[in-house]
């Protein structure tokens, strides 16, 4: 059987942490609230926003960086990163948001299986939501 390459995974890796996002936070009805405007919509409707880009890999699946957003917020207004960063601050703690940027500037590479072993966890994390 042949290995799952690189780009395959991360492909995976995107959809499954996706769906774990827009689903951790729902309410009985299956809604959850948009995290920079309040929209409250489907899971299903949302997106994943990310406070850093996804470009960097160092924050690109990180819990606290990633957040539901809304198209609008998400796609048509950029992400919204000052009221991301803000309500950042707010959910977890001050200085949350400059942490993020900090670590976002670091080079890494997950292995294949590192990637791996992130897909399964995210699986087995939804299971479990």
């Amino acid at each position: 059987m042949k290995k799952p390459t690189r780009s395959y995974l991360i492909k995976q890796l995107d959809k499954v942490f996706s769906e774990y996002i827009r689903r951790r936070d729902i309410d009985l009805y299956g809604n959850s609230k948009c995290f920079t405007c309040g929209k409250v919509d489907d899971w299903r409707s949302l997106q994943c926003g990310h406070f850093q880009s996804r470009k960097h890999y160092a924050t690109r699946w990180d819990e606290q960086n990633c957040q539901v957003q809304c198209a609008g917020c998400n796609v048509f207004r950029y992400g919204e990163q000052f009221k991301f960063g803000v309500n950042l601050d707010k959910k977890y703690r001050a200085g949350t948001a400059e942490t993020l940027e900090r670590m976002a500037r670091f080079t890494i590479k997950f292995s294949n299986d590192e990637l791996a072993e992130k897909i399964e966890h995210y699986k087995e994390t939804i299971k479990q939501l």
